[in-house]
């Protein structure tokens, strides 16, 4: 039987060779690689900076923790953020000691509204001065960061985007990721740019990349992107009277964590940005192409929206009338005929057994985002995917919804 993924990710010969010339060098801890993918980065989504993390949760800790450093936040601050998203938002606000604060979304693009967040502002004028706003782009689809950055300005907000799932999505003429305080990024194997496991800080903040690259290493002293250390070559033990004995990627100022990238993860990572429009392209493609030929399923599935300025993550659609299909029935009829699929996360206040102590707060608060969560789901439609496997794609919702239009 057929088997449609919802990920995927092809070694062909510039990964294999990548991965070799790494074996080669005998350095597989980051070095060059690692500051040659930072740079890459940086330049593509359009900022100053870029420090890369192990993880996309790595990153999320990360930045939330340099903030935490540059504006002294308590324990306790709270972030405004989704309630529809993979988990890791939330995780991390919790790991570094904050409070996450969740607002519903807008039904089609699954972000948070400024509307929804001005809202919540108004009714609680007791917030923290620095209340962090975490957006998520999910699925690819982006927030209206200029409108956020206006309420932040407005009640002097920090603004964190959590851009992981949107590589090369482009906002009024920029990318997203571009025009927050900060941003990060995944590079997990199933996202555009693919590297198994990397994440990435971006920000035109001097003090957030210094912070970042500091908090990522254990909150070593050490802050070059690239060690000099063993070539003799340190600007902090010049500061410290040329003393011979002061190593500083032994001496820890803050308290970090150890998200330190390998350079098998970069090495991958700059294969995939070489042909990172061919990918985005590819993807928009087959969404319009499931959304051509899934369109006479309208009064049944909400479809993505399509625009060329998105970098699709995956291809989600929610049930619009349960009472028709649900979506357990079409999901284990698609996995049945060889469609992986996904739930879209769930609704984290209410719906995650790990945040369940939100629940009673805000029960019937979230209804966009508890729908969705219930009947959001997502297949592949990543550059892999050949013509006959989209087609076959339509046939399986064919074979299975035929029926309903009757």
């Amino acid at each position: 039987m057929k088997k449609i993924q919802v990920g995927d990710f092809k070694l062909k010969t510039a990964e294999k060779k990548a991965i070799n010339n790494v074996l080669d060098s005998g350095r597989l801890s980051e070095g060059q690689r690692v500051y040659e993918f930072e740079q890459k980065w940086a330049k593509f989504i359009g900022v100053k900076y870029c420090v890369t993390t192990s993880s996309g949760a790595g990153a999320l800790i990360t930045g939330l923790t340099a903030l935490k450093y540059k504006y002294r936040l308590p324990r306790g601050t709270k972030v405004i953020t989704s309630p529809l998203t993979y988990i890791a938002d939330s995780s991390a606000i919790a790991t570094v000691g904050f409070e996450p604060v969740y607002v519903d979304i807008d039904p089609e693009s699954f972000t948070i509204t400024p509307e929804a967040i001005e809202n919540y502002l108004k009714r609680n004028k007791n917030f923290n001065k620095y209340t962090i706003l975490l957006p998520v782009d999910l699925m690819g689809f982006p927030i209206k960061i200029d409108e956020i950055n206006k309420i932040a300005k407005k009640y002097k907000l920090l603004v964190f985007e959590d851009a992981a799932q949107a590589h090369g999505t482009i906002y009024k003429r920029k990318k997203v990721g571009s025009q927050a305080l900060l941003s990060n990024f995944s590079f997990y194997i199933a996202h555009n740019i693919q590297a198994g496991e990397m994440g990435a800080v971006v920000t035109d903040d001097s003090e957030i990349n210094r912070l970042s690259r500091k908090i990522k290493a254990q909150g070593r002293a050490c802050e070059c992107p690239v060690c000099t250390r063993s070539a003799g070559i340190c600007p902090l033990i010049k500061e410290h009277k040329g003393s011979s004995d002061y190593d500083p990627r032994f001496m820890h100022d803050l308290i970090g964590y150890n998200f330190k990238t390998m350079e098998f993860q970069a090495a991958l990572a700059l294969t995939q940005l070489k042909k990172v429009k061919l990918i985005i392209k590819k993807r928009q493609n087959n969404v319009k192409f499931l959304n051509k030929h899934l369109k006479k399923y309208s009064d049944v599935l909400q479809l993505p929206i399509f625009s060329e300025k998105i970098s699709y993550l995956a291809y989600p659609l929610v049930i619009k009338n349960h009472k028709i299909i649900s979506r357990k029935e079409l999901r284990t009829k698609l996995e049945n005929l060889g469609v992986e699929t996904r739930p879209l996360f769930g609704c984290i206040p209410t719906q995650q057994p790990a945040f369940s102590y939100l629940k009673k707060r805000y029960k019937d608060k979230l209804p966009n985002a508890e729908y969705i969560g219930e009947n959001g789901f997502y297949l592949g439609c990543h550059q892999y995917l050949t013509r006959k496997d989209l087609e076959y794609i339509v046939e399986i919702f064919d074979k299975i919804l035929e029926n309903t239009q009757k």
